[in-house]
């Protein structure tokens, strides 16, 4: 039981380093904001909402308990709750070494359905897991991609009508070109847009106030919605495996305990992933950032009370997708990588879990 409780922080910890950044991968992409202060505000946020979410998501904590979809035999089972944790946290901290933005929602069923497969005379329903769990982990990102088709359109039209224009600048330099005889010959060289020194500004005012300053102060707002929306979103899940663990392991002091894991492994371990999202999806600027920030932030925080288990990594990295689709600049190459990571999480984590439970079994015999 020590070492399975010890396994739910290592998970929160996981979590935190897979899942943190993901909220404000826009303001580090767009520029707004450096990796440092982006960080900062993701942690301060999820942590946060992992506090809220004592109060906002009791439907989850059913959700992951198992009880919906598993049988009580095979919840009993004294090594059942570390074959799941175990898994689950190898198959996030594989993939958060890799830099791949997974969901670690995909991961903790995956687990928690191949673990109860591998028990004796187990029982699973699985209708009842396709229902709770697999249906709304694969609308999730489509739902997003959809959202954000629409909505970044919308709120480009509005801001035209409000007078808020879009500048780029240009940027003047010399390119050297190599010549059949070795010499090199300097070439004027003009490029717009997304390098490091070359910025999409917004320009007007709006109540008497900046434009540009407006659009970040809600860019910021919009990335702390996220973070915070993550928080209410994956803490509960976490909770269902510390109850499963023991059912002594409740109330607020485990929500603190965990929500702190899950900010230390944002504060240590978010780096690869953070390169991922903020760079490696499509270039942004920060209007684009924040339509995907709403999109995400309303889409989760819709469903949490609910009890439906959106990923918040599926939610966001699909609102990034519809961004980059309409604006033309998304990496195909890095999505197809990301969506292939995405395929392979669920099985991975059911035959961890699986192989997990089996060596249990055996070694406890």
């Amino acid at each position: 039981m020590l070492i399975a409780a010890a396994c739910v922080l290592l998970l929160a910890y996981a979590n935190g380093a897979n899942d943190n950044f993901k909220g404000v991968a826009s303001l580090f992409g767009s520029g707004v904001a450096d990796y440092r202060k982006a960080l900062n505000w993701a942690t301060a946020a999820t942590f946060a909402g992992s506090l809220a979410a004592l109060g906002l998501s009791a439907h989850l904590v059913a959700t992951f308990s198992g009880k919906l979809f598993v049988g009580a035999d095979t919840l009993a089972l004294p090594g059942f709750p570390l074959a799941v944790t175990a898994a689950c946290a190898g198959t996030v901290l594989l993939a958060t070494r890799l830099g791949a933005p997974i969901s670690t929602t995909h991961a903790l069923a995956g687990s928690l359905l191949g673990a109860a497969y591998a028990a004796p005379q187990s029982l699973v329903d699985w209708a009842a897991a396709g229902r709770q769990i697999f249906l709304p982990l694969a609308l999730g990102p489509l739902i997003a991609v959809a959202v954000a088709l629409l909505i970044y359109p919308l709120l480009s039209q509005i801001r035209q009508r409000l007078g808020i224009h879009r500048n780029s600048c240009l940027c003047l330099g010399e390119t050297l070109s190599p010549q059949a005889d070795g010499s090199a010959l300097a070439r004027l060289s003009i490029g717009s847009g997304d390098t490091a020194s070359c910025a999409t500004r917004y320009q007007g005012r709006l109540m008497g106030v900046s434009a540009q300053r407006l659009i970040d102060g809600a860019h910021y707002l919009s990335a702390g919605l996220v973070s915070f929306a993550r928080g209410v979103n994956d803490t509960p899940k976490l909770v269902a495996l510390a109850l499963m663990v023991s059912p002594a392991l409740h109330g607020a002091g485990v929500f603190t305990v965990i929500g702190l894991a899950i900010a230390a492994g944002g504060l240590f371990g978010a780096r690869r992933v953070a390169e991922t999202m903020a760079h490696k999806i499509t270039a942004m600027n920060a209007g684009q950032g924040l339509s995907a920030n709403l999109v995400t932030a309303g889409l989760v925080l819709s469903a949490s009370p609910l009890g439906l288990p959106l990923s918040t990594t599926h939610v966001s990295c699909g609102a990034l997708f519809g961004i980059g689709a309409v604006t033309r600049q998304a990496r195909w190459k890095t999505i197809a990588g990301i969506f292939a990571a995405w395929l392979i999480t669920l099985p991975l984590a059911a035959a961890l879990g699986a192989l997990m439970l089996s060596a249990i079994l055996r070694f406890t015999a």
